[in-house]
């Protein structure tokens, strides 16, 4: 039976992404999902920890308690983060963060190519961008258009409306610049290079009902779907619903 979480407040309220939290917190299923996320941030991290990273978009995560020297920000005003920061302007110097952690916020900046701009700027030779994000394969399409409240164009521009930072996005927006207008970022950020982009992640977030819904399973078959989604690594640029893209700077 699908269950739907009764969230009181507007997606652009703070108080929502401050339940978000509680709920990724208190669901043990999606709180693995975001732990088995939290890995790729990890292993950047880990290559420099005494280095300066920046966590954009902090949102209802929990990184800093995973990695407790990060720098974690977001563009609303929560309780929890280190700093209210715009990813289209970064308060920091030249050549300053060795990294910039990114889970699900590329595609809500208004105008991405800022924020890449900015981070070709502040971040040091062979600094690294990593950002988990929507992908855009057969199946995930299939979901984000037919069951997912916000928008998926891919054949959509550059940008899209500003002035709310949750309600407004297009989770295409990775895959447009990155994989459709590859050639574009390489001409527009000529110090900054698309390393790799990892497909991953067909069943577990979708199971685990992420923050609008109740877990469609229950928690101990975890390791179950963990195990097909291993299983399904071969055809995950049919199936993933997330990919993780590394970008470094020259």
């Amino acid at each position: 039976m699908i269950k739907k979480r009764n969230i009181p407040y507007h997606l652009d309220d703070p108080q929502t992404t401050i339940l978000h939290r509680n709920i990724i917190l208190s669901t043990p299923f999606l709180k693995r999902v975001y732990l088995k996320w939290y890995k790729y941030f990890e292993e950047i991290y880990r290559q420099n920890p005494n280095g300066n990273h920046l966590e954009l978009g902090s949102g209802g995560g929990f990184l800093k308690e995973i990695l407790p020297n990060i720098i974690t920000s977001d563009i609303l005003n929560l309780p929890y983060i280190d700093k209210q920061i715009d990813a289209q302007h970064l308060p920091f110097e030249n050549n300053f963060l060795d990294s910039i952690f990114m889970l699900n916020v590329f595609h809500h900046i208004p105008n991405p190519s800022l924020f890449l701009q900015e981070a070709e700027r502040v971040l040091k030779p062979s600094g690294k961008i990593i950002m988990i994000e929507p992908a855009n394969t057969l199946f995930s399409r299939l979901i984000y258009k037919k069951f997912h409240h916000e928008p998926f164009d891919e054949n959509a521009g550059l940008q899209i409306q500003a002035g709310k930072p949750l309600s407004h996005s297009n989770q295409a927006l990775p895959y447009i610049y990155f994989i459709r207008e590859k050639k574009y970022f390489s001409e527009k950020f000529p110090n900054l290079n698309i390393v790799s982009i990892e497909y991953h992640t067909t069943l577990l977030y979708l199971l685990s009902g992420g923050v609008s819904y109740h877990p469609f399973v229950p928690d101990f078959s975890y390791p179950f779907f963990q195990f097909i989604e291993v299983l399904l690594q071969p055809v995950q640029k049919l199936t993933a619903l997330f990919h993780t893209i590394l970008i470094q700077k020259k």
